[in-house]
């Protein structure tokens, strides 16, 4: 690398263009002549190239450390870009959140409009009834402080005082009031089995089918659908009788005797498909054949509930009622059958008879009169009954699971009920007018059945005097 310029032209000049200067020429002298030779001849090919390739090293070192300046400020560059890149990446994600968020924002304002919404709807349509309800909720309170006093003396009413008339009804639990008052036990200052037990759109249902609609009956429908044991009414007078008919009327009841060839048979049927039966006429001893049904001696045979009447055994439907009624004024059962009915006292009271002889004045003389009358208790009866529908309707809304403002059909079901609701309320008002306007006008009528009441007593007492005097 290092030939001086001066000795490579000598060797240029001198020995190269020599044709005897080649290693076989040489070789011919001297071989250790062609060994410099060939060195000589490397050397000089060596400069030449070396020459060339000198320039292109330099270029080459040049061009690498600029390469290498410049890929330091690319990794610097790089570097910058990765931090530009890393930070945009961050600002992206940050914006991604931002809009998800801002998006919820959003949605959650925008629920918060319709709950605002349907809340103004709510307000609106169940506003008016705040004091309604507000007493409703302080009587139930009321209610719920003498629940313990009250269904104790309900409890006694029904298994015990069913067979009796209404003063000895009344004393009893007048005295039953006392010894839990003696004790301390919470009950209503006065008790009404209907306030504790009635259902007004049930018992308005009796009224229309045919039950009197004076306390003493209505306490007796309240036994008999509340009493465990089957129902014996006494019953002189058929009320309890047209009763259970018309009640049970849409069932297909069957009605029977036992003096009837085929009354087992019957039962054994109704029993098994779940049909309403009245027995009647009954007298003071009843067929041995009932008790099992009496006692509901029911138990189950091969996943079905059954029951034994006579020597067989028959499926026992649900839905199976059992009504008993006797035409005797005054009856003496024996306590072993006492023990098995409810013995219900259903001979028609003053103020009964007097309801009922009223109507068929006013059906004499103003049928009109009368014929809107029923027309208004038909239609006062419906309208309390969907007035109860919409009432449990909107509770049921209310007590549901969840916010209500988040139940879009929830609050269409309470506008709809309260649109109802104020439309029955309306008619109720027009048809309490109404009926108080034909009240006034039918009261112009009682004289006369007051004074048919006190005449169908006085006949139907004249058999304290003689056994035969009766009508």
């Amino acid at each position: 690398d290092n030939i001086p310029a001066k000795v490579i032209g000598i060797i240029r000049k001198e020995f190269v263009p020599d044709e005897n200067f080649t290693p076989g020429q040489i070789a011919k002298a001297s071989s250790a002549a062609e060994g410099l030779c060939k060195w000589v001849l490397a050397m000089e090919g060596y400069d030449r190239v070396a020459k060339v390739v000198a320039p292109k090293k330099a270029a080459l070192a040049q061009a690498e450390g600029e390469l290498a300046e410049a890929m330091e400020v690319l990794e610097k560059k790089r570097a910058s870009l990765k931090l530009v890149v890393d930070e945009l990446d961050a600002l992206k994600a940050k914006l991604q959140e931002c809009a998800e968020k801002a998006a919820e924002l959003q949605a959650q304002a925008d629920l918060c409009e319709v709950k605002l919404g349907r809340a103004e709807e709510l307000i609106a349509g169940l506003g008016g009834e705040k004091t309604r309800w507000t007493q409703v909720a302080d009587d139930l309170q009321v209610a719920f402080t003498n629940l313990t006093g009250d269904v104790l003396v309900s409890s006694g009413y029904v298994a015990y005082l069913g067979a009796f008339f209404r003063a000895f009804r009344e004393e009893a639990t007048g005295g039953w009031i006392s010894k839990l008052g003696e004790l301390d036990v919470p009950r209503s200052g006065h008790f009404s089995l209907e306030q504790v037990l009635g259902e007004p759109v049930k018992i308005r249902d009796w009224v229309i089918n045919g039950l009197p609609a004076d306390a003493f009956s209505i306490d007796n429908g309240i036994v008999v659908s509340n009493a465990r044991r089957w129902p014996l009414c006494i019953d002189p007078q058929g009320q309890a009788n047209k009763w259970f008919r018309n009640m049970e009327m849409a069932n297909k009841m069957k009605v029977i005797k036992l003096t009837d060839s085929d009354f087992v048979r019957t039962l054994e049927n109704s029993i098994q498909f779940g049909t309403p039966v009245l027995l009647e006429n009954v007298g003071q001893e009843l067929d041995p054949t009932l008790e099992p049904l009496l006692l509901k001696q029911v138990f189950k045979q091969g996943g079905a509930m059954c029951i034994r009447l006579g020597d067989a055994t028959i499926e026992y439907s649900k839905d199976f009622r059992f009504y008993i009624t006797t035409k005797l004024p005054n009856p003496h059962y024996l306590p072993e059958t006492a023990v098995k009915v409810t013995l219900l006292n259903f001979m028609i009271t003053v103020d009964g008879l007097q309801d009922q002889l009223l109507g068929i004045v006013v059906a004499q003389e103003r049928p009109d009169l009368e014929e809107e009358k029923n027309k208004l208790i038909l239609e006062s009866a419906e309208n309390k009954r969907k007035l109860k529908d919409t009432e449990d309707k909107i509770l049921e809304v209310l007590s549901a699971e969840g916010n209500i403002l988040e139940n879009q059909e929830g609050i269409q079901v309470l506008k709809d009920a309260k649109i109802i609701s104020n439309e029955i309320e309306e008619k109720q008002v027009i048809a309490e007018e109404t009926e108080k306007r034909i009240d006034e006008a039918r009261a112009g009528y009682t004289p006369i059945a007051w004074s048919s009441s006190i005449l169908f007593f006085a006949i139907s007492s004249l058999s304290s005097i003689e056994p035969m005097y009766q009508y």
